[in-house]
C-alpha cells in the first residue's frame, strides 16, 4: 500500500502537464519545418516563421496557449539583444553615434511623415496616419542583426549603418509608447511625458556608469570561483536584471538587454560569457520567430490578397526610400544607402507591442477597422519572411552599383586600356588612390627623386597629380588588370593611404597575389582594422588612432626631458598594444598554396558569357580567408578566378565564397579541392 506522497508522485508520472504538449509541439514542429526549409535552401528564420504559421491557432492549431509562447518569445528577444550587446562595445557605438542620432532620427521622421502623407491622400485621419507611421518606421532588430551576423556583414559599412538606425528605433519606441495614448485621446499631460523621458535617460546613464565601474570587477570575482554553473547564472542574472530595471523607466526590455550586453562587453570575460549564453539564445530566439508566424491568419491572406500585397508594396517603397534618403543625407554613397534601405525594409517585432498599445487607445493601423490589425500582422510577417532575400539582394545591389560606377568611370576616362604613356618603371612605389594622404606623400616622393605611379578613378585627383608631374594611371586599384598595368609585379612598395578598410582589404589581397615580395603599406583610421589588413597581406598598417597616441606620448616625454632611448621604448609599447594578426597558417597538403598560380579553363560545351573574366590567380590564403581569421571550420574550399580570394562552400557555416561574390560581383569560382577541376558561375547559376 502506497503512502500519500508516493501515490501523488505516481499520479504525476502517469499524466502530462498541460503546457508540455504545446511546448513539445512547438519545438518538434519548429525543428522539422526548419530542417525541410534548410533542404530547400531557405534560411532558418524563414523556416521558423513558416512553422509558426502551420502550428498556430490559425493553422493546424497544435499550439493554442499564446501567453506561453509569447513569454518564451520575449525571453528569446532579450537573449538575442544581450548577445549582440556583448559582441559590441561602447567604443564601437561611439564611432557610429552620428548614425544613431543623425540618420536614425531622420529615418524615423521621414518614414512616419511619408506614411501619414500617403494615408492622408486616401482619406485617413492624421491621428491614425501618425500611429500607422510609427508602426512602419520600426524595423526588426532581431531579424536584421541575426541575418547580418550569419552573413558576416555586421562589420560591413551597410551593416554598421543598419545597427545605428536600429538602435535609434529602439530608443524611439520609448517616445512612441508615450505618444500613442495621446493620439487616441487618452494620453497624459506633456509634463508627465517629459518626466518619463528624463527617467529613462537617467536609468540609461546609471547603466553606463555601472558598465565602467562595477561589472568588470564583479565578473572577475565570479570567474575566480571556476564554477561554470555560477558564471552562467550570473550572466543570465545580469541580462534579466538589467532589462527589468530599465523597463521600470519605460525603456523596452530589448534595449535594456542590449545595454546589459554592453555592460558585459567591458569585461575581459565577455567572450566567456558569450560562449555560455549562446545555446540558450539560439533556443529562445527560434521560439520568437515561431511566435511571430503564429499570429498570421491564412484565411485573411486568402480572402484579402490585394489588400495585403498593396500594403507590402507600400511599406517596401516607403522604408527603402526613406532609409536610403536618411543614410545618403549623412554623406554615405549610393551603394551603402541602397543596401541599407533593402536590409531595413521590413516592419519590426516591436511594432506588435506598439499596435497593442494603440488598440487599447482606440487606434487601428491604417484606419481599416476590424481588418486593420490582421492586415498589419499579415504584412509584417510576409515582410519578415522575405527579409533574408532582401538582405541577399542588398549585398548584390551594393556590389553591382560599385562595379557599375567603376566601369562607367573607366569607360568615360578610357582607363585600363592603354598604359603606353606611362614611363617604364622598376622598383617603384605605387600610390593606390589620391586622397589627402596620398596628396601629402606624393611631393615627398617627387622631391626625393623616388620613381612612383599613382592609380586613381577620381578625375579631379588624376588631373591634379598629372599637373604636379606624377605619372597617373586612371583605373580601379581593386582590379588585377589595373595593378598589373601599374607594374605591381616589379614594384617595390604599394601604399594604400586613403581607402576604407573594405576597399583597402581588396586592394591588398589582389596586390599580394600579383607580387608576394612587394612591401604593402596601408593607412587606416582605427587599430581595430589592423589584424584583418595584415592577414590579407599588408606588411605595415599605420592606424591613425594609434599613431596619434604615439605622437601625444612622445611630446609629453620630451617636455619631461626623457632620453630618446626611453621614448623609443614607450613608442614601441604603444604600438605593440595594437592587435596583431595570427601567424600565417602553414600550407598543408591539399590546401591552396598562395605561391602557386591557379588556372581554370572550362570546356567549350559548359562555358558561359562570364568566362572572359577568368584569369590566372594566386590563392589569397592557404584556406578560407575569413575562417582562418576567426578560427572557424570549413567543409570545402573555392577560389575566385578574378582575384584569387579563397572562401568556403555553401555547406560550410560561413558560406564565404558566396559572400565574396555578393560583395564583389566576381562571377566565376573553381573548386580548390584536390582532384576537382570544375567551376561555377554565380551569375548564370551554371556548373562549368
Amino acid at each position: 500500500m502506497h503512502t500519500p506522497v508516493v501515490a501523488s508522485m505516481l499520479a504525476m508520472a502517469g499524466s502530462t502537464p498541460a503546457f508540455f504538449t504545446e511546448v513539445a509541439a512547438l519545438l518538434v514542429a519548429g525543428a522539422a519545418i526548419a530542417y525541410v526549409g534548410s533542404r530547400l535552401r531557405l534560411l532558418p528564420i524563414v523556416g521558423f516563421l513558416l512553422a509558426g504559421v502551420v502550428i498556430g491557432p490559425n493553422g493546424l492549431g497544435l499550439v493554442q496557449d499564446r501567453e506561453l509562447v509569447d513569454a518564451a518569445a520575449e525571453v528569446g528577444v532579450i537573449l538575442l539583444l544581450f548577445t549582440i550587446g556583448i559582441e559590441f562595445s561602447f567604443e564601437k557605438l561611439n564611432r557610429i553615434r552620428r548614425l544613431i542620432f543623425g540618420a536614425g532620427a531622420l529615418q524615423v521622421l521621414l518614414a512616419t511623415g511619408a506614411t501619414t502623407a500617403v494615408l492622408a491622400l486616401c482619406g485617413v485621419g492624421w491621428r491614425t496616419g501618425v500611429f500607422t507611421g510609427f508602426l512602419v518606421a520600426l524595423s526588426s532588430t532581431a531579424i536584421v542583426l541575426k541575418l547580418l551576423g550569419d552573413r558576416g556583414e555586421t562589420g560591413a559599412e551597410h551593416g554598421q549603418v543598419a545597427l545605428g538606425l536600429l538602435i535609434f528605433q529602439d530608443l524611439a519606441i520609448i517616445v512612441m509608447v508615450l505618444l500613442v495614448p495621446a493620439l487616441g485621446g487618452a494620453g497624459g499631460p506633456p509634463r508627465e511625458i517629459g518626466f518619463a523621458l528624463l527617467r529613462a535617460a537617467g536609468i540609461i546613464a546609471v547603466v553606463l556608469l555601472v558598465a565602467r565601474r562595477v561589472m568588470p570587477r564583479m565578473l572577475e570575482v565570479v570567474a575566480r570561483t571556476c564554477s561554470p554553473e555560477l558564471f552562467l547564472l550570473t550572466v543570465v542574472a545580469v541580462c534579466f536584471g538589467t532589462a527589468y530595471l530599465t523597463s521600470l523607466a519605460g525603456v523596452s526590455l530589448s534595449l535594456g538587454a542590449f545595454l546589459a550586453g554592453l555592460l558585459v562587453s567591458e569585461s575581459s570575460f565577455s567572450e566567456h560569457a558569450l560562449g555560455e549564453i549562446l545555446p540558450l539564445q539560439i533556443l529562445f530566439s527560434a521560439t520568437f520567430f515561431v511566435s511571430v508566424g503564429m499570429l498570421t491568419d491564412l484565411r485573411f491572406l486568402v480572402t484579402h490578397p490585394l489588400l495585403v500585397m498593396a500594403a507590402v508594396g507600400g511599406v517596401l517603397a516607403i522604408k527603402f526610400a526613406t532609409t536610403a534618403l536618411a543614410v545618403g543625407a549623412l554623406g554615405y554613397r549610393l551603394p551603402v544607402a541602397a543596401a541599407s534601405g533593402l536590409v531595413l525594409a521590413q516592419v519590426g517585432e516591436f511594432s506588435f507591442v506598439l499596435e497593442r498599445v494603440g488598440r487599447e487607445a482606440g487606434l487601428t493601423p491604417a484606419g481599416l477597422g476590424a481588418n486593420g490589425s490582421q492586415a498589419f500582422i499579415a504584412t509584417t510577417v510576409l515582410l519578415m519572411i522575405v527579409t533574408p532575400a532582401l538582405a541577399a539582394l542588398a549585398t548584390r545591389v551594393e556590389g553591382r552599383i560599385r562595379g557599375h560606377r567603376a566601369a562607367v568611370e573607366q569607360a568615360r576616362m578610357g582607363v585600363d586600356e592603354d598604359a603606353s604613356h606611362l614611363p617604364a618603371l622598376d622598383g617603384h612605389v605605387i600610390l593606390a588612390g589620391y586622397g589627402d594622404g596620398a596628396r601629402r606623400l606624393a611631393p615627398v616622393l617627387r622631391g626625393g627623386g623616388i620613381p612612383h605611379l599613382i592609380t586613381t578613378l577620381n578625375p579631379g585627383g588624376a588631373n591634379e597629380a598629372d599637373g604636379d608631374g606624377s605619372p597617373v594611371l586612371r583605373g580601379d586599384s581593386t582590379r588585377q588588370r589595373t595593378l598589373q598595368l601599374a607594374g605591381a609585379e616589379r614594384a617595390r612598395v604599394l601604399v594604400v593611404a586613403d581607402d576604407d578598410p573594405g576597399t583597402a582589404h581588396r586592394i591588398v589581397t589582389v596586390a599580394r597575389s600579383i607580387n608576394p615580395e612587394m612591401h604593402i603599406v596601408v593607412r587606416t583610421r582605427s587599430a581595430g582594422d589592423t589584424e584583418a589588413l595584415r592577414h590579407a597581406g599588408a606588411d605595415t598598417v599605420v592606424a591613425e588612432d594609434t599613431e596619434a597616441v604615439v605622437a601625444l606620448a612622445t611630446g609629453i616625454l620630451r617636455v619631461l626631458g626623457r632620453a630618446d632611448a626611453d621614448i623609443a621604448v614607450q613608442q614601441a609599447a604603444v604600438r605593440e598594444a595594437v592587435p596583431t594578426a595570427p601567424p600565417a597558417a602553414p600550407v598543408r597538403p591539399g590546401l591552396p598554396d598562395p605561391s602557386r598560380e591557379v588556372t581554370f579553363t572550362p570546356t567549350a560545351s559548359r562555358a558561359c558569357a562570364h568566362v572572359a573574366q577568368v584569369r590566372p590567380v594566386h590563392p589569397s590564403a592557404p584556406g578560407c580567408e575569413e575562417c582562418l581569421r576567426t578560427g572557424a571550420r570549413w567543409v570545402h574550399l573555392r577560389i575566385c578566378m578574378t582575384c584569387g580570394h579563397v572562401g568556403c562552400c555553401d555547406s560550410s557555416p560561413g558560406r564565404h565564397a558566396s559572400a565574396h561574390f555578393h560583395a564583389t560581383s566576381h562571377p566565376v569560382m573553381r573548386s580548390a579541392e584536390p582532384g576537382e577541376s570544375w567551376g561555377w558561375c554565380y551569375e548564370d547559376r551554371l556548373q562549368l
